[in-house]
């Protein structure tokens, strides 16, 4: 872990929206601060491959907050809105609210946001909300302790996460999205006890179908929990009503508790795919751009960085990579659900989600 600080990008002027092969457009841009995690959950990062012999990236080939904030800039003057801190787990990366102010500052940037598996929160909420961070997104897999403890595999229990999202909403966040990816014989059975726990305005629970992400977690489409049985176990306790989505590129499928208890979403990205609509970008925390979250190479922004480019030959690159995109990865994977595509993909731990 490390420090940095710096001041505040330069204005940007916004350009023509640049859009894909598909006709989508570049609006969200995921920054990844680190390969780093604390946890090494099952489906992410699992131990066997992932244990103390690992190894992560050096400091010298992670982005540096000057970085980031200028690639950021650039992808802005591209017609993105907004932009999300992902990792690894990002609240690694010391004083990361000094790149929260730096990119809170750029114009234009509309929604800044920050996904995290919680366990910092209780003493940076405060900081990152002050920092101008927009909104929180905390991944919370069981409330049950010990299906949690074993699904994070670092044995690290459950209430301390739930302290820092009580932290985050005293610290001004709110409503806080909750993230649980859902697998088969491992944690359906807390889809109710999440539920009852995150009801009400301050909170938007989301549930998020198994996904073949990178090489190493051994996706099979039977550990897959379908978005429809999920919504159907919710619904025989808690009628739903469904609600319109905020934009055509969001993700998750929206409802409403009919008593007014509150939102849920449910992402079936494996059953579903929302591929035609995606309008995310993903650079890497060593500054390689990705396409697609299933992507296997990505496009080198570092060196481009590091050799003396100008923000518009930076601009231009992105926009040759963005024209000539036309993923939709997960919409041809659902021809064939009972197989991943045999393809090399990046690790969640390296781009984020």
């Amino acid at each position: 872990m490390y420090s940095e600080s710096g001041t505040a990008p330069t204005a940007t002027t916004v350009s023509p929206v640049v859009r894909d092969g598909l006709g989508r457009a570049l609006t969200d841009l995921r920054l990844s601060v680190t390969d780093r995690c604390n946890f090494r959950c099952t489906y992410c990062m699992p131990k066997e491959l992932f244990g103390a012999s690992h190894a992560f990236l050096p400091k010298s080939e992670i982005l540096s907050f000057e970085e980031l904030a200028r690639i950021a800039q650039v992808f802005v003057g591209l017609g993105v809105e907004k932009i999300r801190l992902t990792g690894g787990e990002p609240l690694l990366r010391r004083e990361l609210d000094v790149l929260i102010a730096r990119l809170a500052a750029i114009p234009g940037v509309q929604d800044l946001t920050l996904t995290t598996n919680g366990s910092a929160l209780v003493n940076l909420a405060p900081a990152l909300r002050a920092a101008g961070l927009s909104r929180l997104t905390v991944s919370v897999d069981a409330l049950d302790d010990a299906v949690f403890r074993a699904m994070n595999d670092v044995d690290f229990p459950v209430h301390r996460v739930l302290a820092g999202i009580d932290a985050a909403l005293e610290a001004g966040f709110g409503p806080i999205k909750i993230n649980t990816v859902v697998k088969r014989g491992v944690n359906e059975q807390e889809i109710l006890p999440l539920v009852r726990r995150f009801r009400g305005p301050q909170y938007v629970l989301r549930f998020i179908e198994y996904m073949d992400v990178g090489n190493s977690n051994g996706w099979r489409m039977e550990h897959v929990v379908p978005a429809r049985e999920i919504l159907q176990r919710i619904e025989q306790a808690f009628p739903l009503e469904p609600l319109p989505a905020h934009a055509p590129s969001e993700v998750a499928r929206r409802y409403r508790h009919r008593d007014g208890g509150g939102e849920i979403g449910v992402i079936s990205s494996v059953t579903a795919p929302f591929c035609r609509d995606c309008t995310r970008a993903r650079v890497s925390s060593d500054g390689k751009l990705y396409t697609c979250l299933f992507n296997g190479q990505g496009h080198d922004l570092r060196s481009l960085l590091r050799d003396g480019a100008t923000d518009e030959e930076l601009a231009d690159f992105v926009r040759g990579v963005w024209h000539k995109r036309d993923d939709r990865y997960s919409e041809l994977r659902a021809h064939q659900p009972q197989q991943p595509q045999q393809v090399a993909k990046a690790e969640m731990s390296r781009i984020g989600g």
